[in-house]
């Protein structure tokens, strides 16, 4: 059996890298120099980016930060915000962007859908675009694409994995069973 062609590594303006460990498994942080870049997790993760041209640099302080805020979120008591407060230089298109912005106004414990941020952004229509770019999100959990659900409530894909998605709304109060928010928690908001 030939062998599989590796990726070649990653050009671009990352300057430093590493990795940490989560409830999720291993993740991969990338920053440039104004901020955090990439979150990714290491195992499992689609549009995962492979090797890295950055030098590795454990002790790096947004790093440290990135996974002290972590730690915080995952220790919170299911329900309870623990936001995240770090400078972000994810990498995308002028579009990408501007859905990743929407999607850091989902506040913690509330949804919305693909329709919803297409609305915040002047364009109706623009759905499966969003949902694209969504996926594309380079800061997992971070910027929290995790919070966008179909319009019906059924919790669509998740470039993380759908287990993850739950963990992740679970953590954030959401009781879901069979692929699907059930009951709204006391102060989560409903989709539009």
């Amino acid at each position: 059996m030939p062998a599989r062609p590796t990726k070649p590594p990653i050009q671009t303006m990352y300057t430093a890298q590493t990795h940490i460990d989560s409830p999720l498994g291993s993740v991969l942080l990338a920053r440039t120099a104004q901020g955090l870049a990439g979150l990714w997790f290491a195992e499992g993760q689609r549009d995962f980016p492979g090797k890295l041209e950055a030098p590795m640099a454990r002790h790096d302080l947004l790093f440290h930060t990135v996974e002290m805020q972590l730690q915080r979120y995952w220790a919170a008591p299911q329900g309870t915000a623990a936001d995240f407060d770090l400078p972000l230089d994810p990498m995308g298109t002028a579009f990408q962007q501007a859905v990743w912005r929407a999607l850091l106004t989902i506040g913690h414990g509330e949804i919305c859908s693909y329709g919803d941020i297409a609305k915040r952004l002047g364009n109706p229509q623009a759905n499966r675009a969003v949902g694209m770019a969504v996926g594309r999100n380079p800061l997992s959990i971070i910027v929290p694409c995790h919070r966008v659900v179909g319009r019906d409530t059924r919790l669509t894909g998740y470039s993380g994995g759908m287990h993850r998605k739950i963990a992740l709304l679970t953590q954030e109060g959401h009781l879901v069973h069979d692929n699907r928010l059930h009951r709204p928690v006391p102060g989560q908001a409903t989709l539009a």
